[in-house]
């Protein structure tokens, strides 16, 4: 989280709201382990990673309706480890991840 926060601390000093994604659960393989956290901005910056870019979109896309809505949520991504190979990804699993508002 420590790295993430420059960008934050710039986007909302700049009048941007800003949602934090976290990693809550792993099951399998994962590239990213659980606390690892990405900060998306209302003005479409991205900071961090949850997935190492396997669901960094659709996690981008759920953290603007947070900020559109305030409300957070609670999205899981999985994939089996023969899916995986199958279209070219290094891992299988499944992922939580907690997507909320910046508040304070």
């Amino acid at each position: 989280m420590k790295d993430i926060l420059p960008e934050v601390d710039a986007w909302r000093t700049a009048g941007s709201r800003v949602a934090i994604a976290t990693v809550v659960k792993v099951e399998g393989s994962a590239p990213r382990p659980v606390g690892a956290t990405m900060a998306v901005s209302s003005a479409g910056d991205l900071a961090g990673s949850v997935s190492g870019g396997c669901v960094e979109t659709a996690v981008f896309e759920e953290a603007q309706e947070v900020l559109r809505t305030g409300q957070p949520k609670l999205i899981r991504y999985g994939i089996t480890d023969e899916m995986a190979w199958d279209v070219g990804l290094a891992c299988g699993g499944t992922i939580e991840v907690f997507v909320e508002p910046v508040t304070e």
